[in-house]
């Protein structure tokens, strides 16, 4: 074998290495909760990977019969699907308006909503203006504080797909007898499928694992989502490391599907919106 291939080869098994050493530093943690979801209140303080000795199913009985997570898995996937549509209704006719005419107000409006990429959230002034507003402790409240968290990146991905778009296909339209509604309901719309399908999957994904919104802006316990539902457990249940574990692996669940399902959208959405910016 000649220097070259032993170099890719090498390379090669080094590569492999990395990335067996990462996904395991990523897998461990999983494992460990999902076998200690199935453990004695005992035997899962010690929060070990050694299988169970006593396989206990009823945690999962517990966990969602205590800890009221019927209630907790309809609120986080009202907040999540509330928020993502709104945020794919905003973001795709913002996206297509500024695309098409970058110039001016339009130009200092998009310039000016993604730099929230890189502004880091106050909440200090965040929770007086949710207070001024009567948004704290409400449903409407931290479905509206998501949207417009996610709006910044959302725009940015939107608007490079859009410009992707030819604008022949509008003047084409245009000549048809399109209005401007039309044109993007009926032309446009259809077109951004793709990065509207990524926007849903990781703006989804996003607001399902968040944790520190609704501990700051809901205050009642049948406000909070399915991340906050833990709490039940560090309460009634002190040391239930088992029902934790538990209310954990079933919290990941539908996260985990969406992810599943979606990740073909989100690269194909993310390598469509990735050409311009």
């Amino acid at each position: 074998m000649n220097r070259v291939g032993m170099k890719k080869t090498i390379s090669h098994v080094l590569g492999n290495l990395i990335a067996i050493v990462i996904s395991t530093a990523v897998i461990i943690p999983l494992v460990v909760l999902l076998l200690n979801s199935f453990k004695s209140s005992g035997e899962a303080n010690r929060m070990t990977l050694s299988l169970p000795k006593q396989w206990v199913f009823e945690n999962y009985a517990v966990v969602i019969e205590k800890g009221k997570l019927l209630s907790s898995f309809l609120n986080g996937l009202l907040y999540a699907v509330s928020s993502v549509v709104l945020i794919v209704i905003l973001v795709s006719a913002a996206a297509f308006v500024i695309s098409r005419n970058h110039q001016g107000t339009n130009k200092f409006l998009y310039y000016f909503i993604i730099s929230g990429i890189a502004m880091p959230i106050n909440n200090v002034a965040l929770m007086k203006v949710m207070q001024t507003f009567h948004l704290v402790n409400t449903r409407i409240g931290i479905i509206l504080l998501y949207t417009a968290i996610s709006i910044p990146l959302s725009l940015f991905l939107t608007y490079g797909f859009v410009s992707t778009i030819p604008r022949e296909i509008d003047e084409a339209a245009v000549i048809d007898g399109c209005k401007p509604y039309q044109l993007f309901l009926k032309i446009i719309a259809p077109l951004m499928k793709p990065i509207c399908s990524t926007l849903f999957v990781l703006n989804f994904m996003s607001i399902w694992n968040d944790f520190t919104m609704p501990l700051y802006y809901l205050n009642n316990s049948r406000q909070w989502p399915m991340t906050l539902a833990v709490y039940n457990f560090f309460g009634a249940f002190e040391n239930s490391w088992n029902l934790v574990a538990a209310d954990i692996i079933l919290t990941l669940v539908p996260v985990l599907l969406v992810f599943v399902l979606g990740q073909k959208y989100i690269v194909g959405g993310v390598s469509s919106g990735a050409v311009k910016g």
